[in-house]
């Protein structure tokens, strides 16, 4: 028979996995998630309590007094974990080519392994496993904000027909570090204009909003009738 869990246990658990939550969610609030500080403590809370009450029945080898059914207590813990699977994709949002919350519900995901290990009394990892979440999840984001990456964006031009042409753009893209994904031309010859429409990605760092240099230098071209510039922002994750 497995030894009883002593109330003093209990509520060391349960104050390591208040903070363990407290501080995995501290960060997603500071940053402005939805599923901050209390969404992130209730997950951990929840999935420490059914590992806790695992613990306590166990007691009972699974099989309570007078009955001759044997509960398989692995159940709880496990459909706990697989239901924060649900919430962490609620958290998850598609906006066109744009994908947010993934970081949010990765670190739901966390906090229940976090709350499983304390509620099950492996306090030195449910511990030390908070302290790497936390160190990634707060330090990394720095670091990430640096590491280029490209973004995409989508450049509309109508202009004269003299003055840019569909190869004179792809060169001044392509000599600015620009990829194209996609490049078309509308020549509308009573208007004597040219409509140029390409998707195009380049590197930049992270959260970067400002609009590239070629882009201000098209605008001053001569025969210019309208520039549109519509960049997608990554966004918090």
């Amino acid at each position: 028979m497995a030894p009883e869990i002593h109330w003093q246990a209990i509520a060391l658990r349960l104050v390591l996995t208040i903070l363990a939550g407290g501080l995995l969610g501290m960060e997603r609030s500071r940053t402005g998630h939805a599923a901050g500080l209390r969404t992130t403590l209730l997950v951990t809370l929840a999935a420490s309590v059914s590992m806790i009450q695992m613990n306590l029945l166990m007691q009972s080898n699974g099989k309570p007094p007078g009955s001759y059914a044997v509960m398989d207590l692995m159940r709880l813990p496990l459909g706990i974990l697989t239901g924060v699977g649900f919430i962490g994709a609620g958290a998850i949002v598609r906006k066109n080519e744009l994908v947010l919350g993934l970081t949010t519900a990765a670190t739901i995901w966390f906090a229940t392994v976090v709350g499983l290990c304390l509620g099950g009394g492996q306090l030195i990892l449910g511990s030390v496993s908070t302290v790497i979440g936390f160190t990634v999840l707060w330090g990394m984001r720095w670091f990430e904000s640096r590491v280029e990456h490209y973004q995409t964006a989508e450049l509309k031009i109508t202009i004269a027909e003299d003055q840019l042409s569909a190869h004179d753009l792809r060169d001044r893209l392509i000599a600015a570090r620009f990829h194209i994904k996609s490049l078309s031309i509308v020549r509308c010859i009573r208007e004597h204009h040219n409509k140029l429409d390409c998707e195009v990605q380049w590197p930049a760092a992270r959260g970067t909003v400002n609009v590239p240099r070629v882009i201000q230098e098209l605008e001053q071209l001569p025969g210019l009738v309208e520039l549109e510039w519509r960049g997608v922002s990554t966004g918090p994750s």
